[in-house]
């Protein structure tokens, strides 16, 4: 059952409608599925041969018939007018999922939900969140806040959104997972390190405790979306196949913070992630463009298995990745 969210949240005015709590973790019992047919299209990231490019991300996900938009990019209309060249009717999608609070994955929430509502209703409207997202974030001066879903949450009720927070994974659709926050077993520390959150434990070092993912258990192996990977991306991997299954890793997605790590720890990464199966990278936003080919070196990937990721391009399971033309 999903009920309102209480407790921490209370004691900061975040209770109300719209706001949900997501149901308890799902048992290893419940029946897990595997998706069939999956495509991501990236909507939002930097490198751009059609459409508009920034520092952002957003992908489109059709799993088996049901579509998913997976954060929402950076400034408020970019992933709007993509969706629009690249001919994609985001008023179809009824879920969204934010992967973390950082502006550059959250900017477009209200405009897309805006635009989409007197078209349809259901549209956008329903946000899956990891617990800690609408945390108060204090600007480095306390003179006000810096998380902008926090800030935007009045307008955010308007629109009529519905959030639903997650504290573990939990199974979305068969085969589709989200896991919700994840442990940070390995030291990767994507993240800034200057930043601070006020959690439970009081204002304490931000590690964007709430950064999640979608995870797609297929025949193939997992294949995981990531929004930044300040969790870790080896960390993420690891948690994808505990909570799912221990399969290979047949595709990474997205972001993953790696821009800018030293050859040591880039060499690491990709040694781990070989070692967990990893058949293709399409690594787009703040993975960075010498970080991708440093990991196809490292892995042991190919042209065509491991690609920069651009506006428009998308992995398809089955036929793999496709670049489009810049990135080819």
């Amino acid at each position: 059952m999903i009920k309102p969210v209480r407790g921490f949240l209370a004691l900061f005015g975040l209770v109300g409608v719209g706001w949900l709590a997501g149901p308890a973790p799902v048992c290893a019992a419940e029946p897990a599925g595997r998706v069939r047919a999956l495509k991501i299209q990236i909507i939002s990231t930097m490198l751009a041969d059609d459409g508009i490019g920034e520092w952002g991300f957003a992908a489109l996900v059709e799993a088996d018939g049901q579509r998913i938009l997976f954060d929402t990019g950076a400034r408020p209309s970019t992933v709007l007018e993509n969706a629009r060249e690249l001919k994609v009717d985001l008023a179809q999608v009824p879920d969204v999922v934010l992967s973390h609070n950082h502006s550059d994955h959250t900017g477009g929430l209200l405009t897309l939900r805006q635009d989409v509502q007197a078209r349809e209703a259901k549209g956008l409207a329903r946000v899956h969140v990891g617990r800690g997202l609408f945390w108060s974030r204090p600007t480095a001066e306390g003179a006000g806040e810096s998380n902008l879903p926090l800030k935007t949450r009045a307008q955010y009720d308007a629109a009529g959104l519905q959030f639903v927070e997650h504290d573990g994974p939990r199974q979305i659709r068969p085969g589709v997972w989200l896991t919700g926050p994840v442990p940070r077993v390995h030291p990767e520390r994507n993240w800034s390190g200057r930043g601070k959150v006020l959690s439970p434990a009081g204002l304490v070092e931000d590690t964007i405790p709430e950064d999640q993912s979608l995870v797609f258990d297929t025949d193939r192996g997992l294949v995981i979306l990531s929004g930044c990977g300040h969790a870790g991306i080896v960390n993420t991997v690891d948690y994808a196949r505990k909570i799912v299954r221990a399969a290979p890793i047949h595709a990474v997605v997205g972001g993953l913070h790696l821009f800018a790590l030293d050859d040591e720890r880039l060499g690491w990464t990709a040694e781990q992630l070989k070692a967990r199966g990893l058949e293709n990278l399409l690594g787009a936003h703040c993975t960075g463009i010498e970080a991708v080919y440093r990991l196809r070196e490292r892995a042991g990937l190919t042209r065509k298995s491991c690609v920069v990721g651009s506006v428009g391009a998308s992995f398809v399971l089955g036929p793999g990745i496709d670049p489009r033309d810049l990135a080819r």
